[in-house]
């Protein structure tokens, strides 16, 4: 790709520390963008700082958590008192809990999983749109087909992801004539190691990779494809031919479309 696209561009990911996130920015990195990355885990977001430096870009390490409104307040006044500007923002943080809803002793770790998928990236692209508006940025969301799909559990994890949807896309709607894209990208099973830090109804993470994601697209051509829609302002990126085909399908057949989504989840 050109580098032309992301050079000297202000570009804010989060949930930088692992997987997508951190493929990202390494990407971006070598067509020396300017990164802030953010996440909790303060070492490796040192660790990747130094690597996006290597590979040609300049990068700030923002420790935050992304439930809470105030660090994603400070986030972006970082991002700004850094580089002046804010081109593109990557809601990209997540986190996985696997649980029939009603194995859920109480609600606090389904309250944590929409904090951190949904109202995180709701929480920094509030502070950042006034930024963005001014030099016509983009905001990329990082969703999953469970975000168009129905679960086969009632768990955080689709509720986030299905609201996600539901904001960016209105969202795009509201800045039709503000200059600022609104991109949305669904990726299928992805090796990141996603599912061995998992949570189970008690809090602890199921520690070991799923036979999904063992046979799951690499992360780096994943970060490609994102880089790609970013570059273009894609509306939307569902990125397996299933999750294609799938959309249509449940259309005319819902109760089969439901059925595979039990089973699978099985």
């Amino acid at each position: 790709m050109r580098t032309i696209n992301f050079h000297n561009k202000v570009i804010i990911i989060t949930g930088a520390s692992f997987g997508i996130g951190r493929e990202l920015a390494l990407q971006f990195a070598e067509q020396g963008a300017w990164l802030v990355l953010a996440a909790r885990n303060i070492e490796k977001l040192e660790e990747l700082v130094k690597e996006c430096q290597q590979r040609g870009g300049r990068a700030l390490a923002v420790p935050t958590d992304l439930s809470e409104e105030s660090q994603c307040k400070m986030l972006i006044e970082a991002s700004v008192k850094k580089f002046g500007r804010i081109d593109v923002l990557i809601n990209n943080a997540g986190m996985a809990l696997a649980s029939r809803f009603e194995n859920l002793e109480d609600l606090t770790l389904y309250e944590k999983t929409i904090k951190v998928n949904f109202l995180g990236g709701v929480y920094c692209t509030h502070y950042a749109l006034p930024y963005l508006k001014e030099s016509s940025g983009r905001i990329v969301a990082v969703s999953s087909l469970r975000g168009i799909f129905a679960s086969g559990t009632a768990d955080g994890y689709p509720a986030s992801k299905h609201a996600m949807a539901g904001f960016y896309d209105s969202l795009r709607n509201e800045l039709w004539d503000r200059g600022v894209s609104v991109t949305v990208i669904y990726p299928g099973w992805v090796s990141t190691g996603i599912t061995a830090r998992t949570l189970n109804p008690d809090g602890t993470p199921k520690g070991e990779i799923s036979r999904h994601e063992k046979k799951a697209m690499s992360v780096d051509k994943c970060a490609s494809m994102i880089l790609k829609a970013t570059a273009r302002r894609k509306r939307e990126v569902i990125m397996t031919f299933m999750g294609k085909f799938g959309r249509w399908l449940r259309l005319a057949f819902p109760r089969w479309v439901d059925g595979m989504s039990r089973k699978k989840t099985k």
